[in-house]
């Protein structure tokens, strides 16, 4: 404890991390606590694994070109306790975020979800993910540049989509890794349009990630096919082999694929349905799809792959009939969803369930025509399988009219305490993202925007915002 070992950026891959190596005679637990640079932005975490005499404690939240004020307090058995400060240095900010925006306009730190050890993380496609705090600080960011996954897993790492290089152009990369920059695995897709260079690859994993009871990955894939991002693939989370796969085309009428002609700005392949947000339900084994090009949301269940419900703006007439009793009918005033994100269940009760999404509100196929470019919304349904009925039961965005609208990107989130976290993620075309939280009243507690900086002008910018606790190992 006199003389710990400190090493800031560690795996060389998270450079406001540290690990700080000790020994104590004694068995002991460890805490500790960076610094906050104002009131209630201090980060406090406990090491996991209770008592013990050799000590490694992942430091996590550190400021960028600062000298970190970092304490950590060892507890013994009989309760003395010690406790030591550390002055842990840190380098600049490479320029993508140096350069960066940030501005925050509301902070009721009393009303928000942030607790002890809580920051919001932005997932951009594609550089740096990082996460701030109330205060619009950066306290963590990955050198691993990442695109649209960003998981974490039930074992604390996380799950990020990644190239193999710099000079990669396919994100087809999965890799487990924690806050420090450790990586556990690496899963590779590959898949190419046929011979030829590397411009003809495609990128094979894409948008969404969860983690089965089993502990298998199921991914959102592409399958080398005519068609893209439309199949689903289990993958063995030791051996890395693929144990089951769902092809889309298989659930949904085939008109819907065949007769749709947009295609992938990126392969020219045939992107009919666009899998966009993925959600596995523990207690009865039904998945959750956002399907973007289609406009259309839909439950199945994974076992025997058995629809449980649609819900789209595409007329119940223009449905073959074997498909018609699987339809939603909205009740009145309920918003038909167009190019929506983020589907999450949020509880089932029975013959009920709600449910959360973020919805652009445009019309790719069947989306409402009459309101697309007006506005981009939070919304929770609550849907009724006796009545196979949705009725909207909360909403937030419409007030905000054109100026939060986002053609493409976004992201809603249910918090612990019950408010809500919304990305309004591609405003002005790009320009900009809006991160808000409202309460249940639609009472705003946190409002950040991210501006563009002269570095992103270059690539497309994507935003997608995730309150995540930071967890010690």
């Amino acid at each position: 404890m006199d003389h710990p070992y400190a090493k800031v950026n560690p795996y060389r891959a998270s450079p406001l991390t540290a690990l700080v190596i000790f020994r104590t005679d004694k068995a002991a637990k460890v805490s500790y606590t960076v610094v906050g640079k104002s009131a209630k932005t201090s980060i406090t975490n406990t090491v996991n694994g209770g008592y013990q005499k050799v000590h490694q404690v992942p430091v996590v939240g550190l400021y960028a070109d600062y000298a970190n004020q970092v304490k950590i307090k060892v507890t013994y058995r009989n309760g003395q306790t010690t406790t030591k400060t550390l002055t842990l240095q840190t380098g600049k900010l490479p320029k993508t975020l140096s350069q960066a925006d940030i501005k925050v306009t509301k902070s009721d730190q009393s009303k928000m979800a942030i607790g002890q050890n809580t920051l919001t993380l932005i997932n951009r496609t594609a550089q740096e993910p990082y996460a701030i705090d109330a205060d619009g600080q950066i306290r963590w960011y990955s050198t691993k540049w990442s695109q649209h996954t960003f998981v974490q897993l039930s074992n604390g790492h996380l799950l990020m989509q990644n190239r193999t290089s710099k000079t990669a152009k396919s994100y087809n990369v999965l890799t487990e890794t924690d806050y420090l920059g450790r990586i556990y695995r690496q899963y590779k897709f590959s898949g190419k349009l046929g011979k030829g260079s590397e411009e003809s690859t495609i990128i094979a994993v894409h948008h969404d990630v969860v983690e089965l009871p089993n502990h298998n990955l199921l991914v959102t894939i592409s399958d080398g096919g005519k068609y893209v991002e439309d199949v689903l693939s289990e993958v063995d989370r030791t051996s890395g082999k693929v144990v089951k796969v769902i092809d889309l085309k298989r659930l949904l009428p085939a008109t819907m694929y065949r007769n749709y002609h947009q295609t992938s700005s990126r392969s020219g392949k045939v992107d009919w349905l666009h899998v966009n947000a993925l959600w596995y339900d523990q207690k009865t084994g039904n998945v959750l799809l956002s399907e973007r090009n289609q406009d259309l949301n839909m439950s199945f269940n994974y076992q025997t792959e058995k629809i449980n419900w649609i819900y789209s703006g595409k007329k119940a007439a223009s449905w073959p009939k074997k498909w018609r009793k699987y339809l939603l009918t909205p009740t009145k005033g309920t918003t038909i969803t167009g190019g929506q994100h983020g589907l999450t269940l949020l509880s089932e009760h029975g013959q009920q369930l709600k449910i959360l999404l973020y919805n652009n509100n445009i019309n790719v196929t069947n989306g409402n025509a009459k309101t697309l470019g007006k506005y981009s919304e939070a919304v929770a349904y609550t849907i009724d399988l006796s009545k196979m009925s949705i009725k909207q039961t909360w909403s937030y965005g419409k007030m905000l009219g054109t100026a939060n609208f986002t053609r493409v990107i976004g992201y809603a989130q249910r918090l612990s305490n019950g408010n809500a976290l919304i990305d309004f993620g591609y405003k002005q075309n790009g320009q900009e993202s809006n991160i808000i939280e409202v309460d249940a009243e639609g009472n705003q507690v946190f409002n950040v925007t991210l501006k563009a900086s002269a570095t992103d002008l270059c690539l497309p910018l994507e935003f997608l915002s995730v309150k995540l606790s930071i967890r010690c190992h």
